[in-house]
């Protein structure tokens, strides 16, 4: 399998929670996902497995954090060749850096950076010679990326400038405006769409989990401690979706092709 640098890939996901024993017992029973644990940073940190490979991890949200009020939330992180460089492009660009670039030996660096609209993500470079590139995503994996912004345009030139995304289509959805497929070397990654006015919530990434049976992922939600906040509905030609937050309010999506 050949490596690359990895730049504009979604590479890495971190869960950042209030209680990482309740948060495991319940993606472990819905997702399906294993676990292992990596004392690699000098504190306990938990990674998420499908068939025994890493996709991600489970971090304690600092006191402080939740001192301010901080929610439970996932982080997505995009392969850039220099973290350091990439993190400099993004604030020239209106971006704010929450977390400067920091190393973790021996498996690289990583910035957390707010959009110019107010939307998380971070970025990651690997140590050595890049990352083998992925197949597609299976059952257990993230399968889909969408960013709520307040305006797309500015947000797809943003992260295109970053990454090299490229525009798919922009998909019109009515009284709810237009969806902007992205893809980086020709295939699909995610979405981008405007939050409508009527909503009162924050520019935000939201990252899809791959699901086989998209309705027995409904039922278990619930049965685990965890909210089904949209129900599964059908996105013509992807399949099916549904968006839910885990017990300790961590916001998720699941997809069923």
């Amino acid at each position: 399998m050949a490596n690359d640098s990895g730049r504009g890939r979604f590479v890495w996901y971190d869960l950042r929670t209030t209680d990482q024993a309740g948060a495991q017992a319940f993606y472990t029973a819905v997702v399906g996902w294993g676990t292992e644990v990596w004392n690699g940073m000098g504190l306990p940190y938990t990674m998420w497995t499908v068939g025994g490979r890493t996709i991600g991890g489970m971090m304690q949200l600092p006191p402080a954090a939740t001192a301010r009020g901080t929610p439970a939330h996932w982080l997505a992180y995009i392969g850039t060749p220099n973290v350091d460089a990439t993190s400099k492009q993004a604030v020239s660009l209106g971006a704010v850096l929450v977390m400067p670039p920091t190393a973790i030996a021996p498996i690289g660096k990583f910035s957390v950076l707010r959009d110019p609209a107010g939307a998380i993500f971070a970025m990651f470079t690997p140590e050595g010679n890049g990352l083998p590139e992925p197949a597609a995503p299976g059952v257990g994996h993230f399968s889909w990326h969408e960013l709520a912004t307040r305006d797309v345009d500015a947000a797809f030139d943003f992260y295109q400038a970053l990454f090299g995304w490229e525009k798919d289509r922009d998909m019109d959805m009515g009284a709810m405006g237009t969806y902007r497929l992205f893809r980086r070397d020709g295939a699909q990654l995610g979405g981008m769409y405007k939050i409508s006015p009527q909503f009162n919530m924050p520019p935000s990434w939201t990252q899809y989990i791959h699901v086989a049976d998209i309705e027995a992922t409904a039922a278990s939600i619930p049965e685990h401690g965890g909210t089904v906040v949209l129900p599964p509905n059908d996105v013509p030609g992807h399949g099916r979706i549904l968006m839910a937050s885990d017990p300790q309010g961590g916001f998720f999506a699941a997809h069923q092709p």
